[in-house]
């Protein structure tokens, strides 16, 4: 029998770095802002098939948000419900400026090499995310919208996009509590619109613990909101359904 928030694991990705692992149904992922100013660029893939991942359009349009946070649900296109957002002490999560590519850090940062820089040196977002897909059997092709946490982006009357540098600072977290067993797949770069012009990403921490019972039991709109959100409560549905069994007793 599982313990209420009984530690599983912890890890620490260093700025610039990437990490994939298997987060299982009933647990929660802490992810922590470690130095301050981090990006964590995030995508979900269903475990058993991973054809089916993160939706950012279906994730937005049935929580009517630009913005994720706590009381938000992540979404696979497939009407599921991959994680919901439990705590966030930042209050505002990314969802529409992707990831950074080579071309974009080098004309920002210059060159940094691993033959001189060795694990310093300058990676982008989409090759972080690329390296750890690899290792699944996932390619470019599988690479969709993600979620950039900790990173805090709005939109201007025009549809100009604002970067808020200082969004989220050192000991800052989000949990995610899964209800699918869940591929994670993280890159540590720095958000594509940051405006600092050295590459200085910011670490990233994991811990791991056992999802409390009473964790979800129904969501509700960021705490500012009252409104119920039904669509989330469908979307739990119809995860059950998923791990729904038929055994005689």
């Amino acid at each position: 029998m599982k313990r209420p928030n009984a530690f599983l694991w912890k890890e620490n990705i260093p700025g610039g770095r990437h990490w994939s692992g298997i987060i299982r149904r009933g647990t929660t992922l802490r992810l922590m802002d470690v130095t301050g100013g981090t990006n964590a660029a995030v995508l979900f893939y269903n475990l058993e098939e991973k054809l089916e991942r993160y939706n950012m359009a279906d994730t937005l349009k049935c929580q009517h948000t630009f913005r994720l946070t706590k009381g938000h649900a992540c979404y696979s296109d497939m009407g599921r419900i991959f994680c919901c957002i439990t705590e966030d002490t930042t209050g505002w999560n990314d969802t529409v400026c992707g990831l950074s590519d080579a071309d974009l850090v080098l004309r920002k940062y210059g060159m940094g090499r691993y033959q001189e820089l060795r694990n310093a040196m300058f990676l982008s977002g989409l090759d972080g995310m690329l390296i750890e897909l690899g290792k699944w059997g996932l390619d470019r092709r599988d690479v969709v919208s993600n979620i950039n946490f900790f990173s805090k982006v709005t939109s201007s009357s025009s549809g100009e996009l604002k970067f808020h540098q200082g969004n989220s600072k050192a000991g800052d977290y989000v949990d995610l509590s899964f209800e699918m067993d869940t591929l994670v797949v993280l890159s540590a770069a720095p958000h594509p619109l940051d405006p600092v012009e050295t590459y200085r990403p910011g670490a990233v921490g994991l811990t791991v613990f056992t999802t409390p019972s009473a964790i979800p039991s129904e969501f509700h709109w960021p705490e500012e909101k009252s409104k119920h959100i039904a669509e989330n409560e469908r979307g739990l549905q119809n995860t059950q359904r998923l791990y729904a069994r038929g055994d005689a007793t």
